[in-house]
């Protein structure tokens, strides 16, 4: 005993007289070296940012199963595997189509008069391999990033004809819109020569995908529905949800994921992150409540799918806006998306359209809001720095008239391209399901599964 408290005596000694200061310098300088945190040509990589941006484009990917559970719980339960597999199969079309050209179609430079942009350093990702951005993060990490957003845009789309359509159409389909919609929407609002990112004292405002996801995929949803048509039986005979839980889960899951689809769009960890992220949580909550005291005063109930539904509709709305409102000007959105979501959702009833699962009622619809209201909630420093840059006098009315002209082109050329790439396809195949596939279910139509065999035993 007497030797070991000697030997942990003298070690102790030893500790003490360490210059850990010393020591953790020479640490530091070995991990610099080692795990390049400079890249090849000398350029810093924020490895604060970068981190930040790794774990936001896990949170958008992560919304994409999210979106399967929330339209999936929403459909019979004889649809709800093909349901999912709309949102999943488009991880995999997408993802492919992106790095062999997608990112090039959005970030390159000008072409074909800047419908689209190019650059063969971008094709297949072949030229970006040791490229650090002006944010100090790797362009691999931001073009995997916004590849997630390329992702989820047609998946949204597939909630206006849920139940009813080809899976090899609709296959086909997505590869289509994304590389004839969405691709050049993302560059006139996004690329830094996008002539929407330059139009006006600053571009118009887009900071995470209110134009650029969610008016193109609720403007399509809508046209795709109206012209595919409705269900067979619908209205009249009653279709009702298999699974509210699944669809709430689904509402968690995309809510939490909503975080790194705004905050990480500031490709930054610092204010403009908090500003986003802070926003974002304002008008979900705010979304939420709003709907279902609407829901309260109107029906008599407040619904779980009416709070899933106002969640997304406040996270819509301020999807555009989360980089440049304050919280109140962001709760202010999530009241007035749930409004509008609302009401459109009860115009759908009425006029007897089948939008299945709302997807132009909700993203279309809230996706409007969010873009244009977002003008009257502008930070007084952008708009400072808006009148700076347009010689002295840019007012919010300026403004407006860029977010409204921005809208108005996304809502057209959204729903000119889906009209014709639908008409297109349906002279080549079917894109509707037929009758005795739709009765059967599409999963067992076109995938031989059951999503709920259990229920069902053969």
């Amino acid at each position: 005993m007497f030797v070991r408290k000697k030997s942990f005596s003298g070690m102790k000694e030893i500790v003490n007289k360490l210059n850990w200061k010393r020591i953790l310098a020479a640490l530091l300088l070995i991990s610099c070296g080692s795990t390049g945190l400079f890249a090849s040509d000398g350029t810093p990589v924020d490895s604060g940012a970068t981190a930040w941006m790794l774990t936001s484009t896990a949170l958008v990917l992560l919304m994409i199963p999210g979106l399967a559970m929330f339209y999936g719980g929403l459909v019979r339960s004889k649809n709800v595997l093909g349901t999912i597999m709309h949102s999943f199969v488009a991880m995999g079309i997408i993802s492919v189509l992106w790095v062999i050209a997608g990112y090039s179609m959005c970030f390159g430079k000008n072409v074909m008069g800047g419908w689209c942009g190019w650059s063969n350093d971008f094709f297949f990702l072949k030229g970006i391999d040791s490229n650090i951005m002006d944010s100090h993060v790797p362009e691999y990490v931001f073009s995997m990033f916004q590849g997630k957003f390329a992702i989820i845009t047609p998946a949204l789309i597939a909630g206006a004809f849920a139940e009813r359509v080809s899976f090899k159409a609709y296959c086909i389909f997505i590869a289509l819109w994304s590389l004839l919609v969405y691709n050049p929407l993302c560059h006139w609002v996004w690329a830094s020569d996008g002539f929407l990112y330059n139009l006006g004292a600053k571009g118009a405002i887009d900071f995470a995908g209110g134009t650029v996801v969610h008016i193109s995929a609720g403007i399509s949803g809508l046209v795709a529905a109206l012209y595919l048509g409705s269900r067979r039986g619908y209205p009249y005979q009653v279709i009702r949800p298999n699974n509210l839980v699944i669809t709430m889960l689904g509402a968690g899951l995309l809510w939490v994921g909503w975080f790194g689809f705004n905050a990480g769009s500031s490709v930054s960890s610092g204010l403009s992150t908090a500003q986003a992220l802070t926003a974002t949580q304002v008008a979900a909550a705010s979304g939420a409540l709003s709907w279902i005291l609407i829901e309260s005063f109107h029906q008599g109930k407040a619904t779980a799918l009416g709070f899933a539904s106002g969640i997304l509709a406040g996270l819509v709305a301020v999807t555009p806006a989360a980089g440049v409102v304050q919280p109140y000007g962001a709760m202010v959105l999530g009241l007035l998306a749930s409004l509008g979501c609302y009401a459109s959702i009860q115009l759908k009833n009425r006029f007897r359209y089948d939008d299945s699962l709302d997807a132009f009622g909700i993203h279309g619809t809230g996706g409007i809001i969010g873009a244009i209201f977002l003008t009257f909630f502008i930070r007084s420093q952008w708009m400072a720095d808006a009148r700076s840059a347009a010689g002295g006098h840019w007012t919010i009315l300026n403004q407006l008239g860029v977010q409204a002209l921005a809208v108005t082109i996304a809502i057209a050329y959204a729903a000119v391209m889906t009209l014709g790439i639908i008409y297109f396809l349906n002279k080549m195949m079917k894109f509707k399901s037929t009758e005795d596939d739709e009765m059967a279910g599409l999963d067992r139509a076109y995938h031989g599964e059951r999503g709920y065999g259990m229920l069902n035993p053969s």
